[in-house]
């Protein structure tokens, strides 16, 4: 009796059910789509930090050039029918010589570490491993017309767990790692490249690289999770002796026994190191800029507001719809109270009316904020989030050709065939791709919220309903 009467009544209101549960079905919806968006926008911060620090390492040390030692300049002279000279001025001071060939530059951006500190740091209560590794660029002149810069690691190939070509930091190209390691404990000459630079230098596994006269074979090639990756990795002491740097590195990552550890490891660090500059994650995310992290601070300060604010709205609107349904009912809820309905029934009957407006409203705004979701990320653009210094790639004319970007400073060239360049701390984009991921919790619980929007607008408008005496009802003429 109670469902038939139900079914009738839904039936012969389909006009207002249908208000009822459009407008909750537009407030869930929009609900649905914000809190897609808001996890999109946290899963593009991560995806940035993960780029910009990649996975496995708890804390980054570096040390940050004296102030005042400027950025490393190269001027490269070339007299016709010479093969020219080429000077260097950086922090570690001035050198010259001939321009053709392997010219290894520090990273302009860090100081090197003597590696002893990396054992240091290993013995550290809290510290579940550390490992050094060192940054360079290197500038190949092979001919008076051509020079190309790429990017050079260091890696100690007796800690394949960490640093930037441990397991977890690797998106491809993992058992040429592990080759790689294996070759690189025993002394041998052995590469690994950049899946980029392998494409754009046409390398494969078994090619062969010149380093500084040396013949390096390219074991294969890897893909970082950072995107700060290198074009090469060569052992540490391989890249050590390149650079002139015996038992130095300039980066050092460590991972923690625990993430609980973590602050206090940083502290323990930076008391060891007073000058070095110790790194979290957390510490970098702060740093982050650019619009992506305009939209995170904006989801985060404003998101979960509107979607409370939108629901409470749609809530509202269905109250007063109800209510207005109830008004519009006087006569007949008066009728059934005088033929013996009880109160209790009244109720009853206006909040499963209520209730299944509010199980369609769920399952219509399911599918507006499935729609929602999809017009996020087709509409919202490439956001991007700026990392710290570092240098890609990239080939340039030299003796007379126009300006060009090299190491992320700006190549000018002259009729008289001399090129200048400098190396400095540029701020290198990240794009992320925005989207909104929808998951079953998400998914439930606005279904959920809609029925306990349509159950609070069925509570009240039954209790208005049940408040009506018959006599009262049954005078009005409709």
């Amino acid at each position: 009796m109670y469902f038939r009467y139900l079914t009738r009544e839904l039936r012969r209101r389909v006009r207002s059910a249908a208000v009822v549960a459009l407008g909750l079905a537009l407030g869930v919806g929009l609900v649905i789509t914000l809190i897609g968006a808001i996890a999109g926008v946290n899963a593009a911060d991560g995806q940035v930090l993960q780029s910009l620090y990649g996975v496995g390492t708890d804390l980054t040390v570096t040390q940050a050039p004296a102030a005042g030692s400027g950025p490393v300049q190269i001027h490269i002279a070339a007299p016709s029918g010479g093969s020219g000279r080429i000077s260097i001025a950086g922090p570690s001071g001035s050198s010259s010589g001939s321009a053709t060939g392997d010219h290894v530059l520090p990273n302009p951006g860090l100081t090197t570490i003597k590696s002893s500190e990396v054992s240091a740091i290993d013995r550290l209560k809290g510290v579940a491993g550390a490992t050094g590794f060192l940054q360079l660029n290197v500038l190949d002149i092979t001919s008076s017309d051509s020079v190309s810069n790429f990017t050079l690691t260091g890696i100690d190939p007796s800690t394949p767990g960490l640093g930037p070509l441990s397991a977890s930091n690797l998106s491809s190209g993992s058992a040429a790692a592990k080759t790689w390691f294996e070759d690189a404990e025993q002394s041998e000459h052995v590469v690994l490249v950049s899946s980029g630079y392998a494409k754009q230098e046409s390398l494969k596994a078994g090619s062969t690289l010149t380093l500084s006269g040396t013949t390096y074979t390219v074991v294969g090639a890897v893909s970082l999770v950072s995107a700060s990756s290198a074009d090469v990795y060569i052992p540490l002491g391989h890249a050590q002796s390149l650079a002139g740097d015996s038992n130095e590195v300039n980066t050092i990552d460590v991972a923690a026994t625990d993430s609980s550890e973590i602050s206090a490891v940083q502290s323990e660090i930076q008391k060891l190191m007073p000058s070095a500059t110790v790194t979290s994650a957390s510490d970098l995310a702060s740093d982050v800029s650019g619009s992506l992290s305009t939209a995170s601070n904006l989801a985060g300060t404003l998101g979960l507001a509107v979607a409370i604010v939108v629901l409470a709205a749609a809530f509202v609107l269905a109250v007063l719809l109800t209510m207005g349904s109830v008004t519009r009912r006087v006569r007949e809820f008066g009728t059934l109270k005088a033929i013996g309905w009880r109160s209790r029934r009244i109720v009853a009957q206006v909040m499963g009316e209520s209730l299944v407006q509010g199980v369609i409203g769920g399952g219509l705004g399911v599918g507006v904020g499935f729609l929602g979701a999809f017009i996020f990320t087709r509409v919202v653009p490439t956001l991007q989030a700026e990392e710290g210094p570092g240098s890609g790639s990239a080939a340039v004319k030299a003796f007379g050709g126009g300006p060009q970007l090299i190491g992320g400073g700006p190549v000018s060239g002259s009729s008289s065939g001399n090129v200048s360049t400098t190396f400095g701390n540029a701020l290198h984009p990240v794009s992320v791709h925005m989207t909104a991921p929808l998951s079953l919790e998400i998914l439930l619980v606005a279904i959920a919220l809609a029925v306990a929007g349509g159950l609070i607008a069925g509570a009240i408008g039954g209790w208005q309903a049940s408040r009506l005496r018959p006599a009262a009802a049954l005078r009005r003429v409709e």
